[in-house]
């Protein structure tokens, strides 16, 4: 996708190893910080004054327990380890695996755009051992143990089509998050196609998922999975792109909600924005696999500001015509901008003031409550 090197180039672009890469990405507006700052772990100690003995540093420069996050999750071998990670880019796969529970990811500097976790792995990428990756293997991080917490830190994939024109499977996740009670804050998830997963480990298995003060950003169904999900003061942004000719370019969500969980994804208080021309992205469109065609993908938009680049009249689209939109959970309530006129009423379908009482965070979520933990 060449429409990386555009007016955005400021706001991108400073992956030195991968600099066409770093163009499309909006990772940081600059080079990593961690070698000239005298406390690389801000107000979270360090090595010398750990007051927590599951608390590792990571530091890319030497200064900390471990230079890689890979590294640092595989000697937390048991549950409620606290990564405090110094500002840097760190280029790596890495995967939290069902044992190590209660884990928390810290940003020391509590800016996300200091703390880059980034790869460029796609679905259609060759193995070295022989097949591809697939999508879920195309994670540059992949979660699965529950009671994940992550603070100001950027989860990318710098994958892009136009560098491999030869590749179909384009989907190439930055950030695959199976795991219940797995919490996220002031994060960013960059890349294009299918950039954060918010999923279950099975397909039975209800996993609940909190996003607050987050950015996502991509193309075609950037964010997607069969978690219930709950999107608070979140930003999506929408890619322009020069490999297409006209409309659509993408589709924010495609929520893949079992059909025996009552609750998928809830979007609030939240806005999106698009670098696209007016119209030319979808809001949703429902995702049933192929592994369970009984699924009833849900989604409701609530008291967000949908912007110019979102498709006013036709804001929902099919993925399969065995599939309608219209038999899925797609829902909003009171929400403003350009993008939410409704022109086509039957196009889109709206809670009322009742049932958009039972449309919260709290009953998305139960018992687990991340929002009191929020910095």
């Amino acid at each position: 996708m060449l429409s990386q090197h555009r007016r955005s180039l400021s706001r991108r672009g400073f992956l030195t190893a991968s600099a066409a890469a770093g163009a499309a990405l909006g990772l940081a507006s600059g080079p990593a910080r961690a070698a000239a700052r005298p406390r690389p772990f801000g107000r979270y100690g360090s090595p010398a004054a750990r007051t927590d003995p599951k608390a590792l540093y990571v530091h890319p420069g030497g200064a900390g327990d471990f230079t890689t996050v890979r590294d640092a999750v595989a000697a937390a071998n048991g549950s409620g380890y606290t990564l405090v990670i110094a500002p840097g880019v760190y280029r790596q796969t890495v995967a939290v695996d069902p044992t190590r529970t209660e884990m928390t990811w810290i940003g020391a500097s509590e800016n996300p755009r200091d703390v880059v976790i980034v790869y460029d792995n796609a679905a259609g990428t060759p193995k070295p051992d022989g097949g591809t990756y697939g999508t879920s293997g195309s994670a540059t991080t992949t979660v699965q143990a529950d009671g994940f917490t992550a603070r100001w830190i950027t989860f990318a994939n710098d994958w892009l089509r136009a560098d491999h024109p030869g590749v179909s499977g384009t989907q190439a996740v930055a950030l695959k998050v199976q795991g219940d009670r797995s919490a996220f804050h002031h994060c960013r998830f960059l890349g294009h196609q299918d950039t954060l997963y918010a999923d279950s480990m099975a397909l039975g298995t209800f996993a609940r998922q909190y996003f607050a003060h987050c950015y996502a950003e991509g193309d075609v169904d950037f964010v997607f999975g069969r978690a219930t999900a709950v999107f608070e003061h979140c930003h999506f942004r929408t890619l322009s792109r020069t490999d297409l000719p006209g409309a659509p370019y993408g589709f924010v969500f495609a929520p893949s909600t079992a059909g025996a969980n009552p609750l998928g994804y809830l979007v609030t208080r939240s806005r999106v924005s698009s670098e696209a021309p007016d119209g030319f992205y979808k809001l949703a469109r429902p995702w049933v696999p192929s592994s369970d065609t009984t699924a009833r993908p849900m989604l409701t938009v609530r008291n967000t500001w949908l912007g110019p680049g979102i498709d006013a009249a036709a804001p929902y689209t099919n993925m399969r015509d065995a599939h309608p939109w219209q038999s899925m959970r797609f829902a909003e309530y009171r929400n403003t901008g350009p993008g939410a006129r409704i022109t086509i009423p039957e196009n889109r379908p709206q809670l009322t003031a009742e049932q958009a009482r039972s449309a919260t965070r709290a009953a998305h979520l139960g018992d687990w409550e991340p929002w009191k933990d929020a910095c």
